[in-house]
């Protein structure tokens, strides 16, 4: 490990620290209705709103109607994000002039969008219009990440209230979220990312001749967009050659903003923020590295003032910087080894960076080792998915690592509002295992946790390890999951895994040598998507409406503080232990066995 890599992480930390603590206070008031911004002139607009819209914004709602508003809201979202793919032909801003997208991967994309997942099946520079972009996939960056910190402030109601039938209003929650955090900090960090060159135009694409004749392999696919294989099971391609290439244009950082702020990930180009068009510098590197943990970070302490003990943000914080830094030195760590195939073709990794060497494979030379591990790391503890490397490069414990935080329920961190809410079901959780060792009823935060609690947080914790492991193991099974599958082996294993994981997450990263973008993967991974993050919702929801209807118990002797160290340590070991018993088997068969064979040979 170089002293740039803990330079790095300790100067991300510390920026992170100082930019989520005022949020977390504006957060608190905006959301509760104290702000002078809710009660001066946007104030207005947001009433506007609410009087176009028919809604009474003084009527609160209890967890069912609060869950089936949000149910509603996100199939209505589904919907007209289909529809626009598939009529995106006959609408304007279309420059490229491109056709309507296939049934199979509109479902998967509005599923995807609307679920906060944005995982992508797609080239978005070469399959979707302009208005596409931003009326349903940009739009969707929005309301996904609002719905995220919508229910996760109807979780901390029930935390915060006693005695009481309703959870809040989510139609109100929704519009403070998006009007007065989501839009102004998207509009900010856009017109910064300009700044740094990322691009925002409406233009046509642009062709460039280049200085070399570039040679390049593309595998024959049949017609329904599956790779063809010879007898002995290989890949057939093609060798092409090209002196063009061609550059798209549009309305970039825009998109970009909120694809971090929201962690959502879905980039404008195939090549999301790898791209010199999405992320051209180190420096817009880092702050799209401080968008993305920008928001989850702030919840912990906007959580505290809301139950009034800001100590409990701080233990949440801490138990997810914690798990951070471990997983974040480990990705360095193992990037920083290099590769041991290139070892043996005599490839000296030493020389191939300014950052002291490595595996250099898959990333860009204008980010190095360091950081290219950082944000992969940041983007697989979020429910982001954006990415600046390729992950399917990555060492096999590299890899391992964003696979396993994803796995972990993205809870170190987060997506916005999700994380939190993750989080505090695992807090619901530890204090129950704790109960159980001392032979006392449970409780967190005065209230007393029970039978259908417990319950409730099952359903949560459980439903998408389900889905990750059921899906793999239905893809390995069948011959269109398998002929997705690139590369043999341990590491094909670990596409199929990676790819179930990222979508059942709500996360949208992928190791791309999985050909994904068939019948078969695009519905597989959107139901995968879409349950993923409602069968998550509701019982957490029903869980907001138990605790708020439960009374505050005094704090005795026996009431096991939950601001200490000892609980972040509960905590975190309620996190690691139920990601291991659950997901080892599975990660020891790919990246943990393609370690070893490396090793080997």
């Amino acid at each position: 490990m170089t002293s740039n890599a803990y330079v790095q992480l300790a100067l991300y930390l510390t920026l992170l620290g100082l930019l989520a603590w005022p949020l977390g206070r504006y957060l608190a008031d905006v959301m509760a209705g104290r702000s002078r911004v809710v009660t001066g002139p946007l104030g207005g607009i947001e009433r506007a709103c609410y009087r176009l819209a028919g809604i009474d914004a003084e009527q609160e709602m209890d967890w069912k109607r609060y869950a089936l508003a949000v149910l509603l809201f996100s199939l209505i979202g589904t919907l007209f994000t289909y529809a626009l793919q598939r009529a995106q032909g006959w609408l304007p801003l279309n420059p490229q002039g491109f056709g309507a997208v296939s049934p199979d991967s509109a479902f998967n994309t509005a599923v995807s969008f609307v679920a906060n997942t944005n995982w992508q099946g797609y080239a978005g520079e070469s399959t979707m219009s302009h208005l596409t972009q931003m009326l349903a996939l940009a739009v969707q960056n929005f309301l996904s990440a609002a719905t995220g910190i919508a229910v996760v402030y109807a979780l901390i109601r029930g935390l915060a209230r006693h005695g009481a039938a309703t959870v809040g209003n989510f139609w109100v929650d929704l519009t403070r979220a998006t009007l007065y955090v989501l839009l102004p900090l998207s509009l900010l960090l856009a017109v910064l990312l300009v700044g740094q060159g990322v691009i925002q135009n409406f233009d046509a694409d642009r062709s460039a001749q280049t200085v070399t004749t570039v040679h390049y392999p593309q595998a024959r696919l049949d017609a329904h967009g599956t790779p063809l294989r010879d007898a002995a099971g290989q890949v057939l391609t093609d060798t092409l050659s090209t002196r063009s290439q061609v550059l798209s244009q549009g309305p970039v950082a825009s998109q970009e903003a909120i694809k971090m702020l929201g962690t959502n990930g879905g980039g404008f180009f195939n090549a999301n923020s790898a791209h010199p068009y999405e992320n051209p510098t180190p420096l817009s590197n880092l702050m799209q590295m401080l968008a993305i943990l920008l928001i989850p970070a702030a919840l912990c302490f906007a959580f505290g003032r809301e139950v009034g003990d800001i100590r409990q943000g701080w233990a949440i914080l801490a138990a997810m910087a914690l798990l951070f830094v471990v997983f974040a030195l480990a990705a360095i760590w193992a990037e920083q080894q290099g590769n041991p195939t290139w070892g043996a073709l005599g490839v000296d990794q030493a020389a191939a960076t300014w950052q002291a060497g490595g595996n250099m494979e898959g990333k860009e030379t204008r980010f190095g080792i360091v950081a290219s591990a950082l944000f992969a790391t940041i983007t697989t503890a979020a429910s982001c998915g954006a990415v600046n490397a390729m992950h399917d490069s990555f060492t096999a414990l590299g890899g391992l690592v964003p696979m396993w935080l994803m796995q972990l329920g993205e809870v170190v961190f987060g997506g916005v509002g999700s994380g939190l809410y993750g989080m505090l079901v695992f807090a619901l959780l530890a204090v129950f295992i704790a109960g159980l060792m001392i032979g006392r009823t449970p409780e967190y935060l005065g209230k007393k946790i029970e039978a259908f609690d417990i319950k409730m947080v099952a359903l949560v914790i459980l439903a998408t390890p389900t889905l990750v492991l059921a899906g793999t193991a239905l893809a390995l099974l069948v011959e269109p999951g398998r002929a997705g599958i690139l590369n043999p082996g341990g590491h094909g294993f670990s596409e199929v895994l990676y790819a179930l994981s990222s979508a059942a997450n709500n996360n949208g990263s992928a190791f791309a040598g999985l050909s994904a973008n068939t019948p078969f993967y695009n519905v597989l991974l959107g139901l995968a998507m879409w349950f993923g993050r409602f069968a998550v919702i509701v019982p957490v929801l029903a869980i907001a409406g138990s605790l708020a209807a439960k009374p505050r118990l005094a704090v005795t002797a026996g009431t096991l503080p939950t601001h200490g160290p000892l609980f972040v340590l509960l905590l975190i070991g309620a996190v690691v232990l139920v990601g291991a018993l659950t997901y080892v088997p599975a990660l020891a068969l790919g990246p943990v066995a393609e370690h070893l064979a490396l090793r080997e040979s």
